[in-house]
């Protein structure tokens, strides 16, 4: 559809669609909805995403644990050394100690997801 169609769809709904039909949100995606919703250029807002994310991951890789309100928490833990198993061979193999990090959903978002809201 050209830009100037009658026809054509509004941004905010080819960019759903795009993330929709991909299964996943990128970086790019995000910058695109604060444009969208703020109205900030997208160079702004792709460089207020890039400052998030960064912040994020300043704190994980200080071992600190990251919580957003109404949305989650990234936890960092320690996992101890195991054993293990080759999946093709089943030979075992030696899981060294090391640290992990897992995203915990908060209880506003596991309802949402469940539609229990």
């Amino acid at each position: 559809m050209a830009k100037g169609d009658a026809t054509a769809k509004p941004i905010g709904e080819a960019i759903e669609e795009r993330m929709a039909s991909r299964g996943t949100v990128t970086r790019s995606d995000l910058a695109d909805a604060i444009h969208r919703k703020v109205g900030i250029p997208r160079a702004e807002s792709a460089k207020y995403v890039e400052m998030v994310l960064e912040e994020i991951f300043e704190r994980i890789v200080a071992r600190e644990d990251v919580k957003l309100s109404s949305f989650g928490a990234f936890v960092v833990r320690s996992k101890k050394e195991r054993l293990g198993r080759n999946p093709k061979t089943g030979a075992g193999a030696k899981i060294s100690a090391r640290l992990v990090v897992s995203f915990k959903p908060s209880n506003i978002m596991r309802a949402r997801i469940n539609g229990d809201e």
